[in-house]
């Protein structure tokens, strides 16, 4: 998936978690309902904050029926069948153009299903084939998906895990939103805080080692394609998120020039401070 999509299906989709995404607003839904059935049909999915396994498919023979069946018998088996459904696009359908180029699978092998989450984000894609079981692997926590969607996006990503009882969780979150909301970053990083007491997001902290018994607030900063690149404990300062991403960028960015895979945030480079 290719291009927009190939951190999702690669680097990033090793953010796993559990479930549930309780529903997407109006506003948040992320797919053209008009462009195409495909678009449509994911819309649907995405209003009722449901999951959607897209099922990509060029030739009707005999290995498309068999992967289709499956995929049909291992979603009415999942645990969680009611918060998932399944999107048949043809590629190769004109129809389906805007989907097919917003997936970017022209020429990915066939037939193939991509997981997709309520908002957008693409958790997994198996080509050619896949084991039942692998499919609620697909189904991620919300802050999980919340992450990937952003990353997919390019986009710099501060992770504020904290709750009531967690120290300097004030300090934390204010040092977030500046830094958010710096002229520099506020179109190419994302803010999400996630409860680290939150059972659904237990396996998704585990692979960033956070300690769901925290007792401080933990800051993190994820770049694409899901890279920590600085990891604070307790209070954190706007100028110290700023800082250190000033300072990777540097780092990354000879010059301040992007290299050919965006390493900033975005695939823009900030100035330096």
């Amino acid at each position: 998936m290719m291009d927009r999509y190939r951190t999702g299906l690669t680097a990033t989709v090793v953010l796993s978690g559990i479930l549930l995404v309780n529903g997407t607003t109006q506003a948040e839904i992320p797919w053209d309902s008009d462009a195409s059935p495909g678009f449509a049909a994911l819309a649907s999915a995405s209003q009722q904050g449901r999951y959607a396994f897209v099922f990509f498919w060029k030739e009707d023979h005999e290995q498309t029926q068999r992967m289709y069946d499956q995929l049909e018998l291992a979603v009415a088996n999942m645990s969680v069948t009611a918060t998932a459904e399944i999107v048949k696009v043809r590629v190769g359908d004109p129809r389906e153009g805007p989907t097919v180029k917003e997936f970017g699978v022209e020429r990915a092998p066939m037939p193939l299903v991509a997981a997709v989450a309520p908002n957008g984000a693409v958790t997994k894609a198996w080509p050619l084939q896949f084991r039942e079981q692998q499919l609620q692997d697909g189904i991620v926590s919300d802050g999980t998906a919340r992450c990937m969607k952003a990353l997919q996006d390019r986009k710099l990503v501060v992770l504020c895990v904290q709750n009531d009882e967690t120290a300097h969780s004030l300090v934390a979150w204010q040092g977030a939103q500046g830094f958010n909301a710096d002229a520099r970053f506020a179109t190419a990083s994302e803010l999400v805080k996630l409860d680290p007491t939150d059972s659904q997001e237990a396996s998704f902290l585990q692979t960033l080692k956070v300690n769901p018994g925290t007792r401080d607030a933990v800051t993190i900063l994820l770049a694409p394609p899901g890279q920590p690149v600085a990891r604070f404990v307790g209070a954190v300062s706007t100028e110290q998120l700023v800082a250190k991403v000033t300072s990777a960028q540097s780092g990354c960015c000879p010059g301040g020039k992007c290299g050919p895979e965006g390493c900033c945030p975005g695939g823009n480079c900030g100035p330096a401070k």
